[in-house]
Protein backbone atom coordinates (compact mmCIF):
# COMPACT_ATOMS: atom_id res chain seq x y z
CA UNK A 1 0.00 0.00 0.00
CA UNK A 2 0.94 3.50 -0.62
CA UNK A 3 0.67 4.52 3.07
CA UNK A 4 2.88 1.70 4.31
CA UNK A 5 6.72 2.91 5.18
CA UNK A 6 9.15 1.56 3.30
CA UNK A 7 12.16 0.49 5.24
CA UNK A 8 15.70 1.05 3.89
CA UNK A 9 18.42 -1.15 5.20
CA UNK A 10 20.83 1.29 4.26
CA UNK A 11 20.16 4.04 6.15
CA UNK A 12 21.65 2.19 8.85
CA UNK A 13 24.98 2.87 7.18
CA UNK A 14 24.51 6.99 6.83
CA UNK A 15 27.01 8.94 8.01
CA UNK A 16 25.19 11.94 9.73
CA UNK A 17 26.88 15.53 11.26
CA UNK A 18 25.61 15.74 15.14
CA UNK A 19 28.13 19.08 15.45
CA UNK A 20 28.80 20.79 12.43
CA UNK A 21 31.96 22.33 11.75
CA UNK A 22 33.98 24.03 9.23
CA UNK A 23 37.47 25.10 9.52
CA UNK A 24 38.76 27.26 6.43
CA UNK A 25 36.44 25.42 4.17
CA UNK A 26 36.81 22.06 5.57
CA UNK A 27 34.27 19.93 7.09
CA UNK A 28 35.30 18.97 10.39
CA UNK A 29 31.75 18.27 11.52
CA UNK A 30 31.57 15.76 14.60
CA UNK A 31 29.37 12.88 12.90
CA UNK A 32 27.60 9.96 14.66
CA UNK A 33 30.66 7.83 12.91
CA UNK A 34 33.38 9.37 14.92
CA UNK A 35 30.80 9.56 18.17
CA UNK A 36 31.30 5.26 18.10
CA UNK A 37 34.86 5.44 17.42
CA UNK A 38 35.43 7.40 20.40
CA UNK A 39 33.20 5.44 22.21
CA UNK A 40 35.45 2.26 21.28
CA UNK A 41 38.35 4.21 21.98
CA UNK A 42 37.06 4.77 25.25
CA UNK A 43 35.91 1.63 25.79
CA UNK A 44 38.94 -0.59 25.38
CA UNK A 45 41.48 2.30 27.35
CA UNK A 46 38.78 1.51 30.17
CA UNK A 47 39.04 -2.29 29.94
CA UNK A 48 42.92 -2.28 29.68
CA UNK A 49 43.21 0.13 32.68
CA UNK A 50 41.18 -1.85 34.66
CA UNK A 51 43.02 -4.52 33.62
CA UNK A 52 46.52 -3.60 34.84
CA UNK A 53 45.98 -3.93 38.22
CA UNK A 54 48.83 -6.55 39.11
CA UNK A 55 46.80 -8.49 41.92
CA UNK A 56 49.06 -11.44 43.62
CA UNK A 57 45.34 -13.08 42.87
CA UNK A 58 43.97 -12.25 39.67
CA UNK A 59 40.36 -11.08 39.62
CA UNK A 60 38.33 -12.00 36.29
CA UNK A 61 38.65 -8.70 34.93
CA UNK A 62 42.33 -8.94 35.12
CA UNK A 63 41.87 -12.31 34.09
CA UNK A 64 39.63 -10.87 30.90
CA UNK A 65 42.80 -8.18 29.67
CA UNK A 66 45.64 -10.76 30.21
CA UNK A 67 43.56 -13.45 28.15
CA UNK A 68 42.85 -11.43 25.40
CA UNK A 69 46.35 -9.52 25.33
CA UNK A 70 48.10 -13.31 25.85
CA UNK A 71 46.04 -14.45 22.68
CA UNK A 72 47.03 -11.41 20.37
CA UNK A 73 51.33 -11.87 22.20
CA UNK A 74 50.55 -15.68 21.01
CA UNK A 75 49.50 -14.74 17.24
CA UNK A 76 53.00 -12.94 16.67
CA UNK A 77 54.75 -15.59 18.50
CA UNK A 78 53.68 -18.07 16.23
CA UNK A 79 54.16 -16.50 13.25
CA UNK A 80 56.80 -14.32 13.57
CA UNK A 81 58.56 -15.60 16.56
CA UNK A 82 60.38 -13.43 19.19
CA UNK A 83 60.83 -11.18 16.97
CA UNK A 84 57.43 -10.50 16.72
CA UNK A 85 56.85 -8.41 19.98
CA UNK A 86 57.67 -4.82 18.53
CA UNK A 87 54.50 -5.26 16.50
CA UNK A 88 52.07 -6.39 19.72
CA UNK A 89 50.78 -2.56 20.08
CA UNK A 90 50.04 -1.97 16.41
CA UNK A 91 47.99 -6.11 16.09
CA UNK A 92 46.59 -5.78 19.75
CA UNK A 93 45.28 -2.35 18.64
CA UNK A 94 43.41 -3.48 15.40
CA UNK A 95 42.55 -6.57 17.13
CA UNK A 96 40.74 -4.76 19.97
CA UNK A 97 39.29 -1.87 17.57
CA UNK A 98 37.98 -3.91 15.23
CA UNK A 99 36.31 -6.19 17.26
CA UNK A 100 34.76 -3.26 20.00
CA UNK A 101 33.65 -1.83 16.66
CA UNK A 102 31.62 -4.71 15.84
CA UNK A 103 30.25 -5.41 18.69
CA UNK A 104 29.00 -2.01 19.40
CA UNK A 105 27.38 -2.23 15.97
CA UNK A 106 24.76 -5.08 17.70
CA UNK A 107 24.00 -3.02 20.47
CA UNK A 108 20.00 -3.45 20.57
CA UNK A 109 19.54 0.49 21.57
CA UNK A 110 17.27 1.16 18.49
CA UNK A 111 14.37 -0.43 21.15
CA UNK A 112 15.12 3.55 22.44
CA UNK A 113 13.17 5.96 19.62
CA UNK A 114 15.97 8.13 17.99
CA UNK A 115 19.20 5.85 19.26
CA UNK A 116 20.18 3.42 16.85
CA UNK A 117 23.83 1.72 16.47
CA UNK A 118 26.68 2.60 14.24
CA UNK A 119 29.18 -0.25 12.88
CA UNK A 120 32.22 2.03 11.86
CA UNK A 121 33.88 -1.44 10.12
CA UNK A 122 30.92 -1.03 7.74
CA UNK A 123 32.48 1.76 5.93
CA UNK A 124 35.05 1.40 3.96
CA UNK A 125 36.60 4.46 4.36
CA UNK A 126 37.46 2.82 8.03
CA UNK A 127 38.51 -0.62 7.39
CA UNK A 128 40.55 1.31 4.04
CA UNK A 129 42.31 3.69 6.83
CA UNK A 130 43.13 0.18 8.84
CA UNK A 131 44.30 -1.88 5.70
CA UNK A 132 46.30 0.90 4.85
CA UNK A 133 48.01 1.09 8.63
CA UNK A 134 49.10 -2.67 8.19
CA UNK A 135 50.24 -2.16 4.74
CA UNK A 136 52.23 0.70 5.25
CA UNK A 137 53.85 -0.28 8.50
CA UNK A 138 54.59 -3.93 6.13
CA UNK A 139 56.38 -2.15 3.77
CA UNK A 140 58.17 0.47 6.42
CA UNK A 141 59.51 -2.83 8.43
CA UNK A 142 60.64 -4.75 5.40
CA UNK A 143 62.74 -1.61 3.62
CA UNK A 144 63.95 -0.48 7.12
CA UNK A 145 64.82 -3.95 7.57
CA UNK A 146 66.20 -5.73 4.60
CA UNK A 147 66.79 -1.98 2.26
CA UNK A 148 66.30 -3.26 -1.18
CA UNK A 149 66.72 -6.73 -0.53
CA UNK A 150 62.87 -6.60 0.48
CA UNK A 151 61.88 -6.74 -2.97
CA UNK A 152 63.67 -10.52 -3.15
CA UNK A 153 60.15 -11.10 -1.60
CA UNK A 154 58.56 -11.18 -5.24
CA UNK A 155 60.83 -13.80 -6.61
CA UNK A 156 60.56 -16.86 -4.69
CA UNK A 157 63.84 -18.96 -3.74
CA UNK A 158 64.42 -21.34 -6.86
CA UNK A 159 62.45 -19.69 -9.74
CA UNK A 160 64.04 -20.36 -12.78
CA UNK A 161 65.77 -17.41 -14.29
CA UNK A 162 63.40 -17.38 -17.67
CA UNK A 163 60.28 -16.91 -15.57
CA UNK A 164 61.64 -14.49 -12.81
CA UNK A 165 59.39 -11.39 -14.68
CA UNK A 166 56.22 -13.50 -14.79
CA UNK A 167 56.77 -14.92 -11.71
CA UNK A 168 57.64 -11.16 -9.68
CA UNK A 169 54.98 -9.51 -12.19
CA UNK A 170 51.99 -11.80 -9.96
CA UNK A 171 53.57 -11.50 -7.14
CA UNK A 172 53.78 -8.10 -7.00
CA UNK A 173 50.28 -7.28 -8.07
CA UNK A 174 49.21 -9.84 -5.12
CA UNK A 175 51.09 -7.83 -2.67
CA UNK A 176 49.71 -4.40 -3.90
CA UNK A 177 45.82 -6.02 -3.68
CA UNK A 178 46.75 -7.30 -0.17
CA UNK A 179 45.18 -3.51 1.79
CA UNK A 180 42.20 -3.67 -0.86
CA UNK A 181 41.07 -7.45 0.18
CA UNK A 182 42.10 -6.83 3.64
CA UNK A 183 39.68 -3.38 3.83
CA UNK A 184 37.00 -5.11 1.49
CA UNK A 185 36.73 -8.39 3.14
CA UNK A 186 35.63 -6.24 6.61
CA UNK A 187 33.72 -3.89 4.68
CA UNK A 188 31.53 -6.50 3.23
CA UNK A 189 30.89 -8.96 6.04
CA UNK A 190 29.74 -6.07 8.16
CA UNK A 191 28.00 -4.62 5.93
CA UNK A 192 25.62 -7.70 4.27
CA UNK A 193 24.87 -9.21 7.84
CA UNK A 194 23.11 -5.82 9.12
CA UNK A 195 21.27 -5.20 6.09
CA UNK A 196 19.71 -9.18 5.87
CA UNK A 197 18.85 -8.59 10.18
CA UNK A 198 17.18 -5.04 8.86
CA UNK A 199 15.42 -7.00 6.27
CA UNK A 200 13.98 -9.75 8.33
CA UNK A 201 13.35 -7.33 11.07
CA UNK A 202 10.71 -5.66 8.09
CA UNK A 203 8.96 -8.80 7.90
CA UNK A 204 8.06 -9.00 11.77
CA UNK A 205 6.41 -6.05 11.99
CA UNK A 206 5.36 -5.98 8.60
CA UNK A 207 2.90 -8.26 8.35
CA UNK A 208 -0.83 -8.70 9.36
CA UNK A 209 -3.46 -11.61 10.28
CA UNK A 210 -2.72 -15.31 10.86
CA UNK A 211 0.22 -15.59 7.60
CA UNK A 212 1.74 -12.37 9.10
CA UNK A 213 1.99 -14.06 12.10
CA UNK A 214 4.14 -16.77 10.98
CA UNK A 215 6.27 -15.03 8.55
CA UNK A 216 6.78 -12.94 12.13
CA UNK A 217 7.77 -15.81 13.89
CA UNK A 218 9.88 -17.58 11.11
CA UNK A 219 11.18 -13.84 10.88
CA UNK A 220 11.95 -13.86 14.51
CA UNK A 221 13.74 -16.82 14.77
CA UNK A 222 15.88 -16.42 12.13
CA UNK A 223 17.08 -13.28 13.10
CA UNK A 224 17.93 -14.84 16.06
CA UNK A 225 20.49 -17.13 14.03
CA UNK A 226 21.47 -14.66 12.31
CA UNK A 227 22.70 -12.35 15.42
CA UNK A 228 23.96 -15.44 16.59
CA UNK A 229 25.94 -15.94 13.26
CA UNK A 230 26.94 -11.84 13.63
CA UNK A 231 28.68 -12.07 16.64
CA UNK A 232 30.79 -14.94 15.83
CA UNK A 233 31.76 -12.85 12.45
CA UNK A 234 32.83 -10.28 14.64
CA UNK A 235 35.24 -12.12 16.32
CA UNK A 236 36.49 -13.83 13.64
CA UNK A 237 36.91 -10.61 11.34
CA UNK A 238 38.83 -8.99 13.94
CA UNK A 239 41.01 -12.15 13.99
CA UNK A 240 41.72 -13.16 10.64
CA UNK A 241 42.51 -9.16 9.99
CA UNK A 242 45.19 -9.15 12.68
CA UNK A 243 46.23 -12.61 11.93
CA UNK A 244 46.61 -11.56 8.12
CA UNK A 245 48.79 -8.71 9.06
CA UNK A 246 50.47 -10.68 10.99
CA UNK A 247 51.43 -12.86 8.67
CA UNK A 248 52.26 -9.55 6.41
CA UNK A 249 54.93 -8.54 8.49
CA UNK A 250 56.13 -12.43 8.57
CA UNK A 251 57.36 -11.83 5.23
CA UNK A 252 58.59 -8.67 5.39
CA UNK A 253 60.78 -9.35 9.07
CA UNK A 254 61.61 -13.21 7.11
CA UNK A 255 61.66 -12.53 3.91
CA UNK A 256 59.61 -15.95 3.61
Amino acid sequence: MAGEAKIDPMHQFTIEPLIPLHIGGIDVSLTNSSVWMLITLALIFVFVLLGMKRELVPGRWQMAVEGLTGFVDNILQTNIGPEGKPYFPLIFSLFAFILVSNMLGLLPIAIIPGLHPFTTTSQFSITGVLAALSFSTVVIVGFWRHGLRFFSLFVPHGTPAVMVPLIAAIEFISFMVRPFSLALRLFVAMIAGHILMEVFASFIVGGSGVMGLGVGVLSFLFIMFVVALELLMCAIQAYVFALLTTLYLTDAVHLH
